[in-house]
């Protein structure tokens, strides 16, 4: 994943190797020092994406800096903004999860922040193990361009997605294509945590754009329970 020097956000869903758990990885690069003020803190089956530095948050845009990006209930719904409340809202109304991404982002579109007009990147896990993702990107015509993607659970094997396809350059290019195959070579939350963050790491003499990372292990069979594994790189300041 290192070949990406500046993928933006990232989820990953898939499968542990042991057949046991579905794994949600959420992850976060940023290259301002608003976007680096943050950190990642899990509770009672809901993650936030909250701020270290509350000056530094201003001098950026805190209403898409500062979300909940991890909901788990009855499934699971990870997003890069707070459109993640809107899709667990309906969560319940269909076994298809497409269904449930497609209604829960009907009045979202991609964020306000051009040039780089950053794709909304979200996820979600249906308890009958069945599991999506979506963007939405800009379009040439400045219109909302929603795709999504259904695929099943495979031990050992997940699916990626981000906002940018990757290089550091302006305006920075979203991500192009379907989700990207990831193997899950671990039974652990941890493992998995330490090794997504460190394929973030940069090459030598290069920035580190990494901020932050949230890793969570279910039960297949019941997704309430979970292992969560989060590595923050910028600690709380009071």
């Amino acid at each position: 994943m290192n070949k990406r020097s500046y993928p933006g956000r990232i989820i990953i869903i898939g499968k542990d190797r042991s057949d046991h758990h579905v794994i949600t990885i959420y992850a976060i690069t940023g290259r301002s020092c608003s976007s680096q003020a943050r950190e990642i803190i899990y509770s009672q089956g809901k993650a936030l994406v909250k701020p270290t530095d509350r000056q530094k948050i201003q001098k950026g845009k805190p209403d898409l800096l500062i979300y909940p990006a991890l909901r788990i209930g009855k499934g699971i719904v990870v997003s890069n903004g707070k459109h993640t409340d809107d899709i667990y809202k309906n969560i319940n109304i269909t076994s298809h999860p497409v269904e449930t991404l497609a209604a829960g982002l009907k009045s979202w579109h991609y964020e306000s922040d051009p040039p780089n007009y950053t794709p909304r990147i979200s996820g979600c896990i249906l308890s009958e193990e069945k599991a999506a993702l979506s963007i939405i990107k800009r379009a040439d015509n400045g219109r909302s361009l929603k795709n999504f993607y259904e695929f099943p659970l495979i031990s050992g094997k997940g699916k990626m997605i981000s906002t940018y396809e990757g290089q550091n350059k302006d305006p920075l290019p979203s991500f192009k294509g379907e989700p990207v195959d990831i193997e899950i070579n671990t039974a652990e939350a941890d493992e998995a945590a330490q090794y997504i963050y460190h394929s973030l790491k940069p090459k030598t003499n290069q920035p580190d754009f990494r901020v932050a990372l949230i890793c969570v292990f279910s039960q297949k069979t019941r997704l309430q329970k979970n292992k969560v594994s989060i590595i923050n790189r910028h600690k709380r300041r009071k």
